[in-house]
């Protein structure tokens, strides 16, 4: 009797030990599927069976099991690269490289997985038609030359038009205008029309040169005629002065001889220096003496 129930109970046991493993392993894909991670940077479309439910932020979130899923969408920047083919405003045709960097808009998550399904279908739907023709609208107004000269504005504008042009759920955060390739024929042009400018400005350097160097003889020339003409002023003045004080001088002599008569004999007697002269003429007179004879009474 023993021996019969044992033999009934035996082949239930493996049943059990199958039934037990199944428990623990639907338990533990249970287990794994109720939670999930978010990355920072990047927020979680959560959906059941398709539809939107929520957006999960960074870090542990949990979800139901078979009945839910995630799909992440980056909120970090995304960089697009473009080449294009466009014309100046003097039909100067060009090969532009562009590349704009933008970002998805976190309140706008629902809205990009609703319509495209993820940022690479947004990027093929509305980054990749709309960029380049804004880029050729600007880069249309500029002529050739300004679109070099003037490569900061070039840019900018390019910025604001793409702006306006993608204006949705993403935001621009700036468009670079990498490289722009002109012609050959007219790229040879702009270096012989620079050679043409750069041999004008030497020539009107070599003419402001030889005008300056003009101007400092000039000045010079003056400068030595001014100091001669100032020499013989002061020389004509010196000579004048020198005159004059020589008239006042025999002005002097001649008022005083006038009023001392005598003054010429007493010059006289105090420069001789007491010898007769050696040889005298008949009749005249011993000079410097004045003798006066006088008479006896006799």
């Amino acid at each position: 009797m023993i021996s019969n129930l044992s033999n009934i109970s035996t082949p239930s046991s493996p049943k059990k030990a199958v039934s037990v493993i199944v428990t623990i392993l639907i338990l533990f894909f249970i287990l794994m599927g109720s939670y999930f991670t978010v990355d920072q940077g990047e927020r979680g479309i959560v959906l059941r069976f398709g539809a939107f439910q929520r957006i999960a932020e960074p870090g542990l979130n949990f979800k139901l099991p078979f009945f839910e899923s995630v799909h992440t969408i980056s909120l970090q920047t995304q960089v697009s690269h473009f080449k294009l083919a466009a014309y100046s405003r003097d039909q100067q045709p060009a090969e532009l490289a562009v590349s704009v960097n933008w970002h998805a808009q976190a309140p706008e998550l629902e809205k990009i997985y609703a319509e495209f399904g993820g940022l690479t279908n947004l990027e093929a739907r509305i980054i990749q038609p709309r960029l380049p023709q804004a880029v050729k609208t600007v880069f249309g107004s500029y002529a050739a030359q300004n679109s070099i000269q003037n490569r900061a504005k070039l840019n900018t504008d390019i910025l604001n038009e793409v702006s306006a042009a993608l204006k949705g759920p993403i935001v621009i955060e700036g468009v670079q205008l990498e490289n722009i390739d002109f012609s050959h024929a007219y790229e040879q042009s702009v270096e012989q029309r620079m050679l043409a400018e750069v041999e004008v400005a030497k020539l009107q350097q070599n003419a402001l040169r030889e005008k300056v160097q003009a101007e400092i003889t000039i000045t010079r020339a003056k400068a030595a005629a001014e100091s001669v003409k100032a020499q013989a002023e002061a020389e004509a003045a010196a000579t004048r002065l020198k005159g004059e004080a020589e008239a006042s001088a025999i002005r002097a002599k001649g008022d005083a001889l006038r009023q001392n008569p005598s003054l010429v004999e007493l010059i006289k007697a105090e420069r001789w220096n007491g010898e007769l002269p050696q040889t005298m003429l008949p009749n005249t007179t011993i000079p410097f003496l004045d003798v006066k004879t006088n008479k006896s009474a006799d």
